[in-house]
């Protein structure tokens, strides 16, 4: 077993610990809705898997003398829109959803990933920088998305949502951002980094961009729905949160305990 291996079962290591940490989580959900908890668990199980084909030697193929994990793209074809979808809930969690910029979100997520694979498994350089700049115009209007109508619906919903929602985006996006970094500078890329570096990269950022998030983000919304004695947990999300204030140059706020109650008026 190479070193590679060893970080694909650590990372399905990892998914396995998520996915049943959030299921204990909704076995008291705390006023957060159980379609939430549905999405954070299916990521994690859906993520796991792709990871253990590469770890087991599938889900890989090669291509322009390097080897493309298709595997990779199976799991972010359908995790990445499940995660926006999380944050897009946490932003409308008060509102009725809007469907059409959610839709949208989504779809154009599946537009980043499908662009990353065709680039990946092109010959050619320069058909493979064209996919792969096609694919990051494409991420920015995703950042758009979540930076401007996103944030503007959370706000509508008082400070403590929009708080949470501000945190979750800016940790969201550092995060996000990585994937197109590594890539470009990885095996598929520029090469400045070899496989095994690659791997690890590749298993690092997606943990922090699926549980991590998740943990964040149902934990975040459990303490705004129902606030109760700080756990270790709770903590955990406190310290991070302080981190990311700090990372977007925000000071961290105190907000009040008390909280506009919103009708739920969600579809």
């Amino acid at each position: 077993m190479d070193l590679q291996d060893i970080f694909h079962w650590v990372y399905v290591a990892g998914m396995v610990i998520g996915a049943l940490h959030f299921w204990a989580l909704s076995r008291d959900p705390r006023g957060v809705p159980q379609y939430e908890y549905l999405v954070a668990i299916f990521i994690p199980i859906w993520s796991g898997l792709a990871y253990m084909a590469m770890a087991i030697d599938q889900g890989k193929v090669e291509a322009a003398g390097q080897v493309a994990h298709y595997a990779r793209y199976v799991d972010w074809i359908v995790t990445t829109p499940l995660l926006l979808l999380a944050l897009a809930w946490t932003a409308m969690q008060f509102i009725k959803k809007d469907w059409v910029l959610i839709g949208f979100l989504m779809s154009t997520q599946v537009v980043v990933v499908t662009t990353g694979l065709i680039a990946d498994l092109s010959e050619r350089d320069w058909v493979r920088y064209l996919w792969y700049i096609c694919g990051v115009v494409a991420f920015l209007i995703v950042l758009w998305g979540i930076w401007v109508p996103l944030r503007q619906k959370s706000k509508s919903q008082g400070p403590e949502l929009a708080d949470l929602h501000n945190k979750l985006t800016v940790y969201f996006t550092v995060l996000w951002i990585g994937y197109p970094v590594v890539w470009l500078i990885g095996p598929s890329g520029l090469g400045l980094i070899n496989q095994t570096v690659d791997t690890f990269l590749f298993c690092l950022l997606p943990f922090f961009s699926k549980v991590g998030f998740s943990f964040l983000d149902l934990h975040g919304l459990r303490n705004l729905q129902n606030r109760r004695e700080a756990t270790g947990a709770d903590r955990v999300v406190e310290r991070t949160f302080q981190f990311v204030d700090r990372l977007s140059g925000r000071s961290t706020r105190r907000t009040s305990r008390r909280r506009t109650r919103y009708l739920p008026g969600k579809s």
